[in-house]
C-alpha cells in the first residue's frame, strides 16, 4: 500500500514537510547520540537508534518514490512497514527511559 501521508494517513501529499521534518529529526538524534552517548542509559541510547533507523528508512521511501510503502496487514490495525514499527517501539523506550531517568533523579 502506498502511503502519502503521515500516521494513518494524515497530511496526505506534503511530501516537502515530511522529508524536511525527517532530516530534521534525524540531525537532532545523530547530534544527541555523539554528544551524550557515553553518559545516557544504553536504552535511550538503543531508543534513538529505533527512532533514527525508522526515519531513514521512511525518508528513503518518501525519496526514492514519493510515499512510504506500508506492507505489514495485520487487517485489525492500519497497514504500516517496519520503520514504523521501530520508530513506534523506539519513542515508547524512550518515554520509558527518560520516566525512569527522573523517578531515580528526584
Amino acid at each position: 500500500m502506498h502511503n502519502r501521508g503521515a500516521a494513518f494517513g494524515i497530511l496526505k501529499n506534503q511530501l516537502p514537510l515530511f522529508i524536511a521534518t525527517a532530516l530534521f529529526a534525524i540531525v537532532l538524534i545523530i547530534v544527541n547520540l555523539k554528544e551524550s552517548a557515553a553518559r545516557q542509559p544504553r536504552i535511550y541510547r538503543l531508543a534513538l537508534a529505533l527512532i533514527l533507523s525508522g526515519a531513514l528508512g521512511n525518508l528513503v521511501d518518501r525519496l526514492l518514490h514519493g510515499y512510504i510503502i506500508d506492507f505489514l496487514d495485520f487487517r485489525v490495525w492500519p497497514v504500516f512497514n517496519i520503520a514504523d514499527s521501530a520508530i513506534t517501539i523506539g519513542t515508547i523506550l524512550l518515554g520509558y527511559s527518560l520516566l525512569c531517568t527522573q523517578k531515580s533523579a528526584g
